[in-house]
């Protein structure tokens, strides 16, 4: 299956594991969806992000496992803010803060062609 916004597709996956208090959760392994998750990791909002490439048709896939502290996820709220149908662009003066100042969010640089 074509994925059109793979980004997307993974934190609705991540959201829904949330929400059934999976531990694990398992998500195509696109170069993109890698890098946010170890940049998730790295913030200690998951524990940690394998590979593995034992799909049937021999794609990878990345499994991610999901951090809860006290029974509640460790990540409270995640969504995507640019989608492939309406980009967002922003300067770093007027990003907004997440949760005032402890939240994280990921910033991902536009490359100009």
């Amino acid at each position: 299956m074509a994925l059109n916004d793979p980004l997307g597709d993974m934190i609705a996956r991540i959201h829904n594991a949330q929400m059934r208090n999976k531990s694990k959760v398992s998500t195509p392994g696109l170069a993109a969806a890698r890098e946010r998750a170890r940049r998730a990791q790295d913030r200690r909002l998951s524990s940690a992000a394998t590979r593995r490439s034992s799909t049937p048709m021999g794609r990878s896939e990345l499994e991610i496992e999901l951090k809860y502290f006290d029974g509640a996820p460790v990540i409270r709220e995640i969504s995507r803010v640019s989608k492939p149908g309406r980009r967002v662009y922003a300067s770093v003066k007027n990003l907004p803060r997440i949760n005032n100042g402890l939240g994280v969010a990921i910033v991902v640089h536009a490359r100009r062609a």
